[in-house]
Parts: structure tokens; C-alpha cells; sequence
């Protein structure tokens, strides 16, 4: 049951810095929204998603690799933790220096005119404080690691709030924002963490580099297929329907935003456990009750989400973003499958197996990309929203027959199945706005909650009762 303990304890204090942070961020849309234009805020978009594709290319995937090797340096293992970060930033010096001669290409687009340097400022500086805020946290340092995430958060904030009310800055100040944010939190972690003690030239070992290459490369277009499959729409949307159409699109995509947090700060929390808890022998069994749970906590959220949709979009953005409301109920169901799918992705990083990570997550890409120029022409936004949740199921099928030969636990397909048709009926009744419908979503809310709530309780509780029992004893 310790293991359970641990979980809940790490995804907590995660949570805390994450989470909570986060959504002080959800909570400034309507601020966002209010003083950038929807041409502005798509722009910003775009320049901040191309950024996001080309991130990994830039860090050739070694920001995962400093995370999974410092785990089992940390153990002891045979390589020292010196090495997995003095050479994990070496191959970032080197990416970066490639990054900064690639995105002169976006020169030849005339959206990103005055922007390239900034989305190679953005690209660099994510990237380094992933570094380090990885290395921090493989190492157990997750109070650390929480606390960055809230200043991070807290100066991006504030930064928001100076380029865009007082300098008046747009699309410039939105992305600027983020960039200093990243570089101010990287310097801190830096001396805070101490980090200098494990940077050295004489520990950048090639054959360390080559091994955490041979697992982290695949991770490249793993990332970028997954940004694919979540940005693609956007350039297909601003190529058909304009930029304005975009930021309706991108700031319908943010609501959603709260469940994937959810997913986010556990399945940071739960790599470290399959990595230190996940004892070979239990693992089926420690796989299918945290999945289960999971399951029910996301398919729960999501439904809520579904049900106000109408409400949060009134109080969240401003009132030229309202017509927006609709693609949330379909995003909101993508995002769901993607948090399914990112739990059966951790079966693939406990086994060291990138290859099969990449080639699931170039199935969802394909099946994206061919949908959206099927679908974006003739239906807009919409077509964009269902292309992806497809695309997420589609995945998640693949995983869930593929992730059964290296573990084989309970995927409770039955209860994903009930819970797949209840959202789906939330999605048309909502969107169709049928006689009642208020009645009907919250009818179907109530079942959500009863459905899946009860074996949550019951686990927590569990938890609870053996940290009782724990305790009495030390007593």
C-alpha cells in the first residue's frame, strides 16, 4: 500500500505547483482575451505552437532521456548522475545551435515577419529549464520542482500584465512573457538546485550520450507527432477559415485545458512510481487499480467540463470569443482519450520501449492530418475538433492491444465503453441544444459522478486507512 501512498503524495505536491498554478493562468483568459484581438490571440498561437514543434527537434529528445537515466542513477546504477546531466546539456548546446539556423526558415512565411528570433528564444529556453526542472525531479526533488512551477507561473503572469497593459506589446508580449518566465525559473534552478555540481566537461562521457540518444531520439517525432495531432488543425484552420477563425478555435482548445493539467501533474507523479514502486511481479495489478481510478477521475472532469461548457465560456472569455463554446464539448472528449492515452504511454517509458511510443503516435498523426483536409473544408472548426478526437481513439485502441504484451492489466474496457457513450450522448444533447437538454446534462453528470466515484472513494479510503493503521502502530 506504500506505493499508493507515495503516488498520492507525489501528486499532490506536483499538483500544488502545477495545478494549481495553471489555473490562475485559465482563470486570466478572460483578460487575454479581453486585450488581444482573435486575429492576435491565433497568431500568437501559431507562433507559439511552431515553437512547440520544434522544441524537441532542438533538445533531440534528450530532456526525457535526463529524466529516465537520472532515475536509475539515482539508484546507483552504473551511470552517475555528473554524467547524465553534463551530457544531457551537451547534446542541448549542440541542438540548440542547429535550432537557431532552422527557424530562419520560417523567414519565408509572412506570419512569423519580426518573430523568428522569438520563437528561437522560446525554443532554447524551454528547453533548458526542462532540463534541469527533469533532472531536479528524477531526483526526488519534487518540493523543488513544484515551487519553480508556481514562480514560473507567477512571473509569466505578471510579465502578461506588463507587455500587454502597460507596454502595450499584442502578440509580441503574450510569447515574450513566456520567454523570460522560462529563463528567470532555469537561472533559479540552477543555484537553488545547485545543478553546477553535476555540470562538467570531464563527465560529458560518449558512451553515456549514446545511450540516452538510443532512448530519447524516438521521443523526437513522438513529440512532434503528438504537437501534430494537436496543432496541425490550427495551421489547416487559419490556411481555410483565416486567423480570427483560429483564435476562436485555440481559445475553445484552453477550457479543455484543466483536464489535461489533471493528466499532466499525475503522469508525472506516476513515471517515478513505475520506475521506483513498480515491483515486476505486481505490476498488472498496481497498472489495472491506478488505471481505473484514473479513468474514472478524467471521464468525470470531462463530463463536467461538457456540461458548463456554455457558462465557462461566458465567464472565461470575453464575449467576442462566446460562439467558441461550441467546439468545447468535442475538444474536451479528445483531450480525455489523450489522458488515456498518456497513461498506456507510461507502459512503453517504464519498458525503455520509444520505438513503439513513436510508432502509435504516428498512426494518431496520420489519421489527423488526412481528416483534417477532409473534414476543415467543408466544416470549418468543428471538422478540426472531431478530426482529433478520432485521432486520440484511435490511438488509445492501438496502445490498448499493444501495451497488453509487455503488461498485461485490466483495462476495464467495459467501464471506458459506458463512460464513452455517456459524454458522447453530454456532446450532441448540448450541442444540439435539444428540449431539456439542461436537465439531461445534468442527469448525465450525476450518473458520471455515481458511476465512477464510488471505487475513487473506496481506493482513497484504503489509502487512508492503512496511513492510520501506519501510524497506531508507530504509536
Amino acid at each position: 500500500m506504500g506505493r499508493y501512498k507515495r503516488l498520492l503524495s507525489n501528486t499532490a505536491i506536483l499538483g500544488i505547483g502545477t495545478f494549481a498554478s495553471k489555473v490562475l493562468v485559465f482563470l486570466l483568459m478572460p483578460f487575454y482575451t479581453s486585450v488581444l484581438t482573435t486575429t492576435q490571440f491565433g497568431v500568437a498561437d501559431i507562433l507559439t505552437q511552431t515553437a512547440n514543434l520544434l522544441i524537441p527537434l532542438a533538445a533531440v529528445g534528450i530532456c526525457d532521456g535526463i529524466f529516465r537515466f537520472a532515475l536509475d542513477s539515482s539508484d546507483g546504477g552504473e551511470i552517475s548522475e555528473r554524467q547524465v546531466l553534463s551530457g544531457g546539456v551537451a547534446v542541448l548546446a549542440l541542438g540548440s545551435a542547429l535550432c537557431v539556423a532552422l527557424v530562419q526558415i520560417l523567414r519565408l512565411f509572412d506570419i512569423f515577419d519580426g518573430y523568428v528570433w522569438l520563437v528561437a528564444a522560446y525554443v532554447l529556453c524551454a528547453n533548458l529549464h526542462s532540463a534541469f526542472a527533469n533532472f531536479l525531479r528524477a531526483k526526488g526533488h519534487t518540493t523543488l520542482f513544484a515551487v519553480q512551477g508556481i514562480i514560473n507561473t507567477a512571473l509569466t503572469i505578471g510579465l502578461n500584465i506588463l507587455f500587454l497593459v502597460v507596454f502595450d506589446m499584442g502578440t509580441l508580449g503574450y510569447v515574450l512573457s513566456v520567454v523570460v518566465s522560462d529563463l528567470c525559473v532555469t537561472v533559479l534552478l540552477f543555484f537553488a538546485g545547485r545543478l553546477y555540481r553535476f555540470l562538467s566537461f570531464r563527465d560529458i562521457n560518449a558512451g553515456v550520450i549514446g545511450k540516452m540518444l538510443k532512448f530519447s531520439i524516438p521521443y523526437i517525432p513522438t513529440t512532434i507527432l503528438w504537437l501534430i495531432t494537436s496543432v496541425s488543425d490550427r495551421y489547416i484552420v487559419t490556411a481555410y477559415c483565416g486567423e480570427a477563425e483560429n483564435g476562436l478555435y485555440a481559445a475553445a482548445y484552453k477550457l479543455p485545458t484543466m483536464l489535461s493539467l489533471v493528466c499532466g501533474v499525475f503522469i508525472e507523479a506516476w513515471h517515478f512510481s513505475t520506475v521506483k514502486d513498480a515491483e515486476p511481479e505486481e505490476r498488472s495489478s498496481f497498472f489495472g487499480s491506478v488505471f481505473k481510478n484514473y479513468m474514472g477521475i478524467i471521464f468525470m472532469g470531462a463530463s463536467g467540463i461538457i456540461a458548463f461548457s456554455k457558462i465557462l465560456t461566458r465567464l472565461l472569455l470575453a464575449d467576442s470569443y462566446y460562439s467558441s463554446w461550441e467546439f468545447v464539448p468535442v475538444l474536451t472528449l479528445a483531450t480525455a482519450f489523450s489522458a488515456l492515452v498518456s497513461f498506456l504511454g507510461s507502459v512503453y517509458f517504464l519498458e525503455k520501449k520509444s520505438m513503439l511510443s513513436m510508432l502509435t503516435a504516428l498512426a494518431g498523426a496520420v489519421v489527423n492530418i488526412v481528416l483534417n483536409f477532409v473534414m476543415i473544408p467543408t466544416h470549418g472548426a468543428m471538422g478540426a475538433a472531431v478530426a482529433t478526437l478520432i485521432s486520440y481513439i484511435t490511438v488509445y485502441v492501438i496502445r490498448a492491444y499493444d501495451t497488453r504484451f509487455y503488461i498485461r492489466f485490466n483495462l476495464h474496457s467495459v467501464k471506458v465503453a459506458i463512460n464513452f457513450i455517456a459524454v458522447i450522448a453530454q456532446t450532441v444533447v448540448i450541442i444540439s441544444e435539444i428540449r431539456y437538454w439542461v436537465y439531461i446534462q445534468i442527469a448525465i453528470v450525476a450518473f458520471m459522478l455515481i458511476f465512477n466515484g464510488k471505487d475513487i472513494l473506496k481506493g482513497v479510503l484504503a489509502v487512508l486507512h492503512q496511513i492510520k493503521n501506519k501510524k497506531s502502530k508507530e504509536i
